[in-house]
């Protein structure tokens, strides 16, 4: 006990994603437990487009009313809560005696929330009320399928709330700013091969497959695959129009060969390795930087892929900047992202007759595309 007292060790054995937390993705319905006993989720994700705007090759502008008539709507349901504050305040202002309750304490007032105060907030938030559905009871699905338009909406199976280790179950900012650039510049990846490294719930491929012709959506771990495997399979009508087609498979950044035991779920086949190498011209990463080792794995995982590829290669990152307080520094730092940063660095210095990379930062002024909190540390 003195030896544990000496040397403290501070952990935290949860990690919480609060994107699901935001409107409008609704109700989120408990589908089952997973293989390790984590309840797992099925949420709803607005997109502010649809495939059939998506077949007909509507420009961005057009697309981009569905933004306009989303925020009117909030700017009316603004105007309502502006209105209710208006009476609550009036109530609370009838004299002294309304500001104490029965054993005569003091109620404070809450004030008034001006408009400006109201305009500020990018999203309203809602109060979130999981609804668990019982085994046999998938009739659930038919009253949420009703409330949106089949086109224009992405499911996602995930949880919420996981171990360190399973935080690729979760849904994450990163991931949805990647799908953003990739329907702004979707005549960029038009019928492109893709490699997406730590696919997580499989949002970004799923985004992806909806514009090129075939993605390779990669993690580890059988019960995280699967339900990327599942999610895939939930937005099939959004690849259906563009033909797209997106395999899920095992890519462990700690080995330094793909996964070929045919007795393994989601191993490589020989030619799916041949056709990844052969035209693969887009690698893409969303949240991924969170802990020293698996970058520094990541960087050796894009170096020994691109270093094999027939082709030249763009890689697309994306990710939160997270600033957190450490008791080593006694001070808010970001290290992770310190440590990212510092690693591209040097892959961008790297001295190699055959390979030459270059690092470009993207400025985060592309429209938005589905609904979450775009905030300024992505």
């Amino acid at each position: 006990a003195e030896k544990e007292m000496d040397n403290p060790m501070f952990r935290s054995d949860t990690v919480l994603s609060d994107v699901h937390l935001h409107c409008p993705s609704k109700r989120h319905l408990m589908v089952r437990l997973n293989a390790v006993g984590q309840p797992v989720f099925l949420s709803y994700f607005k997109l502010l487009w649809s495939t059939e705007d998506l077949a007909s090759g509507k420009h961005v502008r057009e697309i981009t009313t569905g933004r306009e008539h989303q925020c009117r709507s909030e700017d009316e349901l603004c105007d309502k809560d502006r209105s209710n504050t208006k009476k609550e305040g009036e109530l609370n202002s009838e004299g002294v005696e309304a500001l104490l309750d029965d054993d005569g304490d003091l109620e404070v007032v809450r004030r008034p929330r001006s408009a400006s105060d109201l305009q500020a907030e990018d999203l309203l938030r809602d109060i979130v009320c999981p609804v668990i559905l019982m085994k046999g009871k998938e009739e659930a699905f038919e009253d949420e399928d009703q409330e949106c338009t089949y086109s224009d909406v992405v499911k996602i199976e995930h949880t919420m709330a996981t171990p360190l280790e399973d935080v690729g179950k979760q849904v994450w900012r990163a991931a949805f700013l990647l799908a953003d650039y990739i329907l702004f510049k979707r005549d960029t990846f038009r019928c492109c091969s893709v490699l997406e490294l730590g696919g997580g719930t499989g949002i970004s491929s799923i985004i992806m497959g909806t514009v090129a012709k075939r993605v390779y959506c990669t993690d580890v771990g059988e019960d995280l695959l699967a339900m990327c495997e599942q999610n895939v399979a939930l937005n099939k009508h959004l690849m259906e129009p563009g033909g797209g087609e997106i395999q899920v498979k095992e890519l462990d950044w700690l080995k330094d060969e793909f996964c070929t035991d045919p007795e393994a779920p989601y191993s490589w086949s020989e030619e799916e390795i041949a056709d990844l190498l052969d035209h693969c011209s887009v690698i893409m990463a969303a949240d991924v930087f969170y802990d020293d080792d698996l970058t520094d794995a990541l960087f050796r995982t894009l170096y020994r892929i691109t270093h094999n590829l027939r082709n030249s290669c763009t890689v697309y990152l994306a990710l939160e900047k997270r600033l957190n307080f450490t008791l080593r520094h006694m001070d808010v730092t970001c290290e992770a992202y310190s440590h990212f940063r510092n690693t591209l660095n040097d892959l961008e210095n790297l001295q190699d007759g055959k390979m030459k990379y270059t690092v470009e930062p993207i400025k985060l002024d592309f429209c938005q595309f589905l609904v979450y909190e775009r905030i300024e540390q992505l």
